[in-house]
Formats: C-alpha cells, sequence, structure tokens
C-alpha cells in the first residue's frame, strides 16, 4: 500500500504562485508514474500533470504547460507541483496519485491510478 498526503492549498490572488507537496509513504519504491489531477464540483477529475520516478519524463496538461511545473526528491518522497501565473479557472481541488509502471499514453488517464491523495484545495481570486 501507499499512502498520499497533499499539503500547500490556499487562496491565492490572479497571477499568484503556489508550490504544492505530495509527501509518499509505505511501498514506493514500486511506484513509478506520480501525477497530479484536479476537480471542481461536478465535473470529473483532470489530468495536470505527471513524473516519472525514476527517469526525468515529464507530462503536462496544455491547460498549464508552460505555468505549472511538476517535480520530485527521491530523498524526501515528495513528489512537488509548483504553480505559477495562477488563473481563476485553475481553482480546484487538487490530487496527487500515483501507480506501477504506466505507458506514456497512460500517464493522462485518471483510472490508471490507483493510490490518491485526499486533496488539498486552491482557489485562485480574480
Amino acid at each position: 500500500q501507499v499512502q498520499l498526503v497533499e499539503s500547500g492549498g490556499g487562496l491565492v490572488q490572479t497571477g499568484g504562485s503556489l508550490r504544492l507537496s505530495c509527501a509518499a509513504s509505505g511501498r514506493t519504491a514500486s511506484m513509478y508514474a506520480w501525477a497530479w489531477f484536479r476537480q471542481t464540483p461536478g465535473k470529473e477529475r483532470e489530468f495536470v500533470a505527471a513524473v516519472t520516478w525514476i527517469g526525468q519524463s515529464t507530462y503536462y496538461a496544455d491547460s498549464v504547460k508552460g505555468r505549472f511545473t511538476i517535480s520530485r526528491d527521491i530523498i524526501e518522497n515528495t513528489v512537488y507541483l509548483r504553480m505559477d501565473s495562477l488563473k481563476p479557472e485553475d481553482t480546484a481541488a487538487y490530487y496527487c496519485a500515483t501507480d506501477q509502471w504506466l505507458s506514456a499514453q497512460d500517464m493522462a488517464v485518471r483510472d490508471s491510478y490507483h493510490f490518491w491523495g485526499q486533496g488539498t484545495q486552491v482557489t485562485v481570486s480574480s
């Protein structure tokens, strides 16, 4: 089992920045794909960004490309999401997810991930 705990959410003005953290524990050594998704009420949970634990491959949704940066700290067993130039449409609950090996095509697919955190709320005011 893997446990994920997100933190770092909050209220920020348009154009501001936040850094989300996802602290992992448990059987993380076998986890390969690490991702962030987000969800607003009444909508499907959507892909934001992903990173491979062993390699340096990263993946981003078009809506956040150039503004968000995903990274991981192997020593701290933590995955980060740096969010810059935030917009009101970025307001959502952000969730960390992980799973074993995934193909590049599956990295952005919500149902590919079996381990999820509880989420952290990000609110961007206009």
